[in-house]
Parts: structure tokens; C-alpha cells; sequence
């Protein structure tokens, strides 16, 4: 589950500079006030030898702190083919190519992840190291590098345009390169409860005891 999920976001250098540890990073300013989050997504993967997969699109939704509703799946298809669900309690995992749902507990599932970091499950410098990068193609850039070696990517870069996250690049630990692209932006909309709430599909197979 966790792979495929990397793969769908598809987010340690051993001497940072002295500005990482300051606080106000573009991305100390876009999490300041930031309650939830809504944005569409295109995604393109890179493996280790350079070879690029099939773009994807998708959505996030982030409630802070830790909901979030992750969908991705190929371009213009009807629905997407990976869903992943935080609810406060669980962890969900729907992969629709194989009809499974994987569902855990979240204080026990939740690993070091970009989600994670968006939806504030952790305190930000408890779990990563923060660094500022060159400005480049009118962003700025932040470089989020998780401090635990279970993390699910070794480094994350976020490109913002004032409060707005544009771009997410991320590496994982299988040497994959992903470039996210988000669009259709909106902060701190108001959100319905349903968004975090996955009930498994019929007759798909359940793996797991959700915690109610």
C-alpha cells in the first residue's frame, strides 16, 4: 500500500545551511492559518533510469490537523484508480485495479509522508528538516527532508507562488522522480464531513478492522 501511494504522490542532506533551521520559510507562511486545503493535480513519475511513465491526475483534500482525502488515477479517467482516506481514526487504502481496501489505524499507519506534512499530523520540524532553495521559475522553493528512516521519500521540494503551493517534487527511495503540478487552488475552503468519510465498495476485499 505505502509503495503505491509513494508512487501516487505521486513527499537528509548531512549538513543543512544556517538559514534551514530559520523559521519563516514560504513554507512556514503557507501553513500559518492554513485550516484546509483543496486542489487538483497532474502528476508525472520518472523511474531510476530516466524513463517517464504516463501522466496522472488527481485531487487532494487537506483538513488539518491529519484528514486527508488522496485520489489519483490515469488522465481523463472516469474514476480514479487509488483512493486514500485519513479520517482522524483510519487509514484507507482503496486500489481499484485489484478491488482491495486496506484500512489501519491511523496512530499506527501513519508514516512520514507529504500528506502528512500537509495536513499537520506531526509538528513540521519534529518530522523534517527545512531548508530554503534558489528562487526558479517564479517559485519559491523549500527543500522538506524527513528526519526518520521509515519516512516513505528521502526529499521533497515545494515551489509556492505567495500562500499558493504550486508544484511538489519528490524523490523516493526507489530513486522514482515525481513532479506534481497543482491547479484549481483553493485555501481554507469550507469542507463537508462526507470528504473524509470512505465507505469500501461493494464486493471489494477488506483488509484490516477499522477503529470506530
Amino acid at each position: 500500500m505505502q509503495r503505491r501511494f509513494v508512487l501516487g504522490w505521486m513527499l537528509l542532506c548531512c549538513a543543512w545551511p544556517l538559514h534551514a533551521v530559520a523559521q519563516d520559510t514560504a513554507l512556514d507562511r503557507f501553513l500559518a492559518g492554513l485550516g484546509s486545503w483543496r486542489a487538483e493535480f497532474t502528476q508525472t513519475t520518472t523511474d531510476a533510469r530516466g524513463r517517464s511513465r504516463g501522466a496522472e491526475q488527481g485531487r487532494l483534500i487537506v483538513q488539518r490537523p491529519g484528514r486527508f482525502r488522496w485520489e489519483t488515477g490515469p488522465v481523463r479517467a472516469a474514476e480514479p484508480a487509488q483512493v486514500m482516506v485519513a479520517d482522524g481514526r483510519n487509514l484507507w487504502f482503496f486500489d481499484r485495479d485489484v478491488e482491495q481496501v486496506t484500512v489501519k489505524p491511523a496512530s499506527t499507519a501513519m508514516t512520514v509522508t507529504p500528506a502528512t506534512l500537509l495536513a499537520g499530523t506531526v509538528p513540521l520540524r519534529s518530522a523534517f528538516a527545512v531548508g530554503e532553495l534558489p528562487r526558479r521559475e517564479g517559485l519559491d522553493w523549500v527543500r522538506v527532508t524527513p528526519l526518520r528512516s521509515d519516512a516513505e521519500f528521502r526529499e521533497t521540494r515545494l515551489g509556492f507562488r505567495g500562500l499558493e503551493l504550486r508544484r511538489m517534487e519528490l524523490d523516493d527511495k526507489l530513486g522514482q522522480k515525481v513532479l506534481i503540478v497543482f491547479a484549481r487552488i483553493e485555501r481554507n475552503p469550507t469542507l463537508a464531513e462526507t470528504v473524509f468519510r470512505f465507505d469500501p465498495p461493494p464486493g471489494a476485499d477488506l483488509i484490516g478492522t477499522p477503529v470506530r
